[in-house]
Parts: C-alpha cells; sequence; structure tokens
C-alpha cells in the first residue's frame, strides 16, 4: 500500500511536466523547422536544428527530474524517443548521447545507467523509424500508439539497465520499484501526446498540399489557352508572370534551349530577356534532358552573371513536346528562403502537365492540317474527273439546245466556285446537297434517261454539321461504277434519317458494282477512304462509313453521324 502511494505521489508530478512537453510540441510543430524535417531535401542547417531541438527538450527533461533515493525520475525518455521516431536511428542516437553525457555529469549512483539508457531510448525510437519505412508503412510514424509502444519499450529498458548496471543493486532495485510505474507511465503517455501534436500538423500541411492540387489545376486553366500558340510571341512572359504569382517562389524564368524568353522576380535586372543562357544547371538539363534541382545543400545556385545575386536554389524541369526538349521553366529562391519540397514537386508537375498541353496543341494543329490537305486531295480528285467529260457535254448539248448548255455551264461553275472557295472543313447538309444537285445535272445531262436519281432527305436533319464534300464522292462512286455494269438504268437512291441517337445518310445502286474487292487502293477507293476518316476525325472513330455490296445487284453505302442537339430543326422533329 504504501509502494501504491509513493507510485501516485511521483506520477502527478511526472504528469504535469509532460503537459509541458505538449505545449512545447505545440509550439514546435508551428516552427518552418519542422515544415523542414517533413521535406526529404533538409538542409545541414535544419537537420541540425533538429538535433539541437531535441536535445535540448531532452536535457530539459532531466532538470525537471524529481530527487529520489540519489536518483531522478523524469520524463526525460519523450524527447530521446520521439527525437529517433521523427528522424530515424542517426538522430534518436546522436540526442540519446547528448542527453546522456549530461545526464552522466549530473551524477548520482543512477548516472552512468541513465546516461547509457537514454542513448537506448534514442536508438530504439530510430529503429521503429527505420522498420517503418523499411515496411513502406511511414505514415505510422506519427501514430500516437506507436510513440506508446516505443517509449514503454524504451523506459522498460531503462529500468533493466538500472538494475543491471547501478550499484548496489539493492539501492537500484529498490528505486525501480519507486520510479518504475509513474515513469514508464508518464513517459509513455507524454510521447504519446507529443507525437499526436506533431501529427496533426503534419496532417494540415498535407491538407496544404491538396490545396497546391487545386492551385496546380488553376494554373493549367490560366494556361491552356496560351500554348494553343505554343511557345511563341509573348507566351513565355504571360507564362512566367502566372507561375510567380501562383507558386510563390523568388523568381520564374523560361527558356529555349539557348536563349532567356522570359524572366519574372527577383534577380530580373540582371536576367536579362533575349541574352544567351549560361547558368550550367540551365546547360546540364538541356543537355540531358533531365531535371536539375540545385536546393542550396549539397548544391547551390550561383548566378554567372552577378556574384551579389539574390538567388540561392533553382529547379530546372525541362519542357518536352513529343519526347523532344524545347526549352526549360526555372523556379527560384533566394538565399534567405528555403526550397519547399513541396514547391519542387508541384513545379515538376505543372511542366509536365504543360508539356502535355503543348503536345496537344501541337497534334491539334497537325490534324487540321492533314484534314485540310485531304480536303484539297478530294477537290483536286473531283476537278478532273468532270472537266473533260463536262465540257464534250456541254459541246454536244449547244448544238441543239444552248440554254441547256448555258445551264450546265453555271452548275459546272458553280461546282467549281465552291471547291476553289471552301475554306471551312465543315458545312450544313443542306450546303453539301447543293453542291451534289450542281454535279448531278452535269451527270443527267451527260447519261440522259439512263441516269435515275432520287433524293430523299428528312428535313429534321438539313441543318446538321457534316464534313464538306461529304455525299458528292459516294454518288461520284456509284456512277462511275455502275454505268458500265448496268443494261437498262442506273437508279441511285440517296437517303437521309434519323436512326436512335443517329443521322444516316445514304447512297444505294442497283449496280452492284463498287465491292471492296474490286476498288481497295483505287482512286474511288481512295476517295471513300478520305470521307471516312474526315468523319471520323469530326465525330469519332465509332462514326464513318460502311459498305454493304452485292455483286451485280446493290451496293449501299452508309455514313452514321451522331445527332447533334444544337442543329436546326432537330429538337422540333421530336416533340
Amino acid at each position: 500500500m504504501k509502494l501504491y502511494i509513493n507510485n501516485m505521489k511521483l506520477l502527478i508530478p511526472l504528469l504535469q511536466q509532460m503537459t509541458v512537453f505538449a505545449v512545447i510540441a505545440y509550439l514546435y510543430s508551428k516552427t518552418s523547422g519542422f515544415k523542414t524535417l517533413l521535406s526529404p531535401n533538409r538542409r545541414t542547417r535544419d537537420i541540425l536544428f533538429t538535433y539541437l531541438f531535441f536535445s535540448s527538450i531532452t536535457i530539459f527533461g532531466s532538470y525537471m527530474g524529481l530527487p529520489i533515493k540519489d536518483a531522478l525520475a523524469n520524463t526525460r525518455a519523450i524527447g530521446a524517443v520521439t527525437s529517433g521516431l521523427i528522424g530515424g536511428p542517426i538522430m534518436g542516437g546522436a540526442v540519446g548521447i547528448t542527453a546522456g553525457i549530461h545526464r552522466f555529469m549530473m551524477g548520482g549512483f543512477t548516472d552512468f545507467a541513465c546516461g547509457l539508457s537514454t542513448t537506448v531510448e534514442g536508438l530504439i525510437g530510430g529503429f521503429f523509424h527505420y522498420y517503418l519505412v523499411k515496411k513502406s508503412q511511414d505514415s505510422l510514424i506519427y501514430s500516437y500508439k506507436v510513440a506508446f509502444a516505443a517509449t514503454f519499450i524504451s523506459e522498460a529498458a531503462q529500468m533493466l539497465i538500472i538494475l543491471a548496471v547501478a550499484k548496489p543493486f539493492t539501492e537500484a532495485l529498490a528505486l525501480v520499484e519507486i520510479i518504475a510505474l509513474p515513469m514508464i507511465l508518464s513517459n509513455s503517455v507524454g510521447a504519446a501526446l507529443f507525437i499526436s501534436i506533431l501529427g496533426y500538423q503534419k496532417g494540415m500541411v498535407d491538407e496544404y498540399g491538396a490545396l497546391f492540387s487545386k492551385k496546380a489545376l488553376r494554373v493549367a486553366d490560366k494556361t491552356l489557352h496560351l500554348f494553343s500558340k505554343g511557345l511563341t510571341d509573348d507566351v513565355p512572359v504571360k507564362l512566367a508572370k502566372v507561375l510567380k504569382d501562383e507558386i510563390g517562389v523568388s523568381a520564374v524564368a523560361v527558356t529555349d534551349k539557348t536563349r532567356i524568353l522570359a524572366f519574372e522576380g527577383e534577380g530580373s535586372r540582371h536576367h536579362k530577356v533575349g541574352t544567351n543562357v549560361t547558368s550550367p544547371h540551365t546547360l546540364s538539363s538541356v543537355e540531358t534532358g533531365e531535371v536539375v534541382f540545385a536546393y542550396g545543400i549539397t548544391s547551390s545556385f550561383k548566378c554567372p552573371i552577378d556574384a551579389n545575386c539574390e538567388l540561392n536554389s533553382v529547379l530546372v524541369v525541362p519542357l518536352k513536346v513529343d519526347g523532344e526538349l524545347i526549352g526549360t521553366i526555372q523556379l527560384f529562391e533566394s538565399k534567405n528562403k528555403s526550397f519547399l519540397n513541396i514547391n519542387k514537386s508541384f513545379g515538376e508537375g505543372l511542366v509536365n502537365l504543360m508539356s502535355t498541353q503543348l503536345l496537344i496543341a501541337k497534334y491539334a494543329e497537325q490534324k487540321t492540317l492533314l484534314v485540310e490537305s485531304e480536303l484539297k486531295l478530294l477537290q483536286a480528285q473531283i476537278n478532273p474527273h468532270f472537266l473533260f467529260n463536262t465540257l464534250n457535254t456541254i459541246v454536244s448539248v449547244t448544238r441543239v439546245s444552248p440554254d441547256k448548255a448555258i445551264e450546265l455551264i453555271q452548275h459546272l461553275s458553280n461546282m467549281f466556285r465552291k471547291n476553289l472557295k471552301r475554306q471551312d472543313l465543315s458545312s450544313k447538309l443542306e450546303e453539301d446537297l447543293d453542291h451534289v444537285n450542281s454535279y448531278l445535272k452535269i451527270e443527267k445531262a451527260r447519261f440522259g434517261d439512263q441516269l435515275d436519281v432520287k433524293i430523299d432527305i428528312d428535313p429534321a436533319i438539313m441543318q446538321m454539321k457534316i464534313p464538306c464534300f461529304t455525299l458528292q464522292p459516294l454518288i461520284e462512286n456509284a456512277i462511275k461504277h455502275g454505268m458500265v455494269k448496268v443494261i437498262d438504268r442506273m437508279e441511285i437512291v440517296v437517303k437521309g434519317y434519323i436512326e436512335g441517337h443517329l443521322c444516316v445518310l445514304e447512297v444505294r445502286d442497283n449496280a452492284g458494282a463498287f465491292c471492296h474487292e474490286k476498288t481497295e487502293g483505287s482512286e474511288q477507293g481512295l476517295g471513300l477512304a478520305i470521307v471516312d476518316k474526315r468523319v471520323k476525325n469530326m465525330f469519332g472513330s465509332i462514326y464513318g462509313i460502311s459498305v454493304d455490296c452485292v455483286k451485280d445487284e446493290s451496293t449501299v453505302v452508309r455514313i452514321s453521324i451522331p445527332l447533334s442537339e444544337d442543329s436546326l430543326g432537330l429538337q422540333n422533329s421530336h416533340n
């Protein structure tokens, strides 16, 4: 009973000391030193600060100790264990040795035992850290349960060391009976509380990282329209300003492979736009295509232009498009600021995003050029097919019907005027049909009653946007391949209708001459392939042309296009 009372008398003041450590943990969690502790890129001075901080609070725990039988009951283990748990075995060992030497110098019959046990406690915390990192369970480093367990084991080990080392044994045993339970409980609970406070602050830092992700999306939104022009004109200047404002670094530079295109922030007076790149970090990144990070620890940024330049660290990220390096984006921090790891990750991620944006812009431009070249090919393909035969037809008609000849010339003029002046890659279906009608007038004059063409288009889809010159190549194929096959009359039906969520355009003939195996690789097969590709480019790969051919009986060429809600007249057709 007496032992229990003594334990309680000792436990209460030790718990009071524990609350002091809780206040210290809270204050420490608000310092920049703790934030740099979370970064893998810590400077020597940051590591030194961490060592001094934990050594100080561990020694402070000894000073607050309560005298018991020429020994001290204290909360020293809180600092030693948490230093190892957070900083690893080297940090824990260094703090433990420092505080252990200090405890040894304080004297008492347990001086050596307590000095040794303090070092062991720091190492035990460090080994917990090492084990969790090795098992990829880093998040548990800031778990109050882990801190409680590590400190409980450490304090139990201290009691065993006192019994094994302190002399005489009878006094050591009497001391352990009094201090074991209060010190194990107060130190374990104190370490758990200490780690909980730091873990909460770490969670706040992680939440801050989530805010950075939102910021990245905001930057992407602000820069997306810039890259439609590529890295030209005033794009680098606007880009540098956006990055400087959003990331909050000291300066931002944008370069091509040889010159500075933009520089925003500290050092802009001597880092002149248009001058050659001279920084070895930039030259190295351009040469290797790799990220270069000089953060002021093992390497630092030394300005090659001005020895008094206030910039001390730099992140150089190569800007690539389709694997080809076109320049770099650089983030700088000044001598009085640490380059936070979150800014490093943020900067690298943003540049990768910008590379993707530039690649998309490049492909969009190439796709437009490709579609335009295919359109020109279609137009050039149409012209020679008609010109010679149409002129011969006009000559023949002129002899018997001059008015008819004039009408044909007008239709021919209409066709070629549209071919030459067509700039848009798409047109309304009714505009495409106008082109088809001019073409058919000429072909009807040429073939007379041998050619019968019927057009049946749902008025609701007349305003649908389709690639220009879509129907004419299909009808031309039917006539070119079918007229030499049919014995009596060539019949062609052009239909347009709504089928579910699709708009279907159909060209059907009674010749069955345009079968795939006969036209593959031919000039007309190429024309159909271009139309199919242009439909896919405009609407998606699941849409386009399908051909159903029964030899010598019929050919059906079908174009499937998604319905467009903004097409005029479409909504009314469903009401």
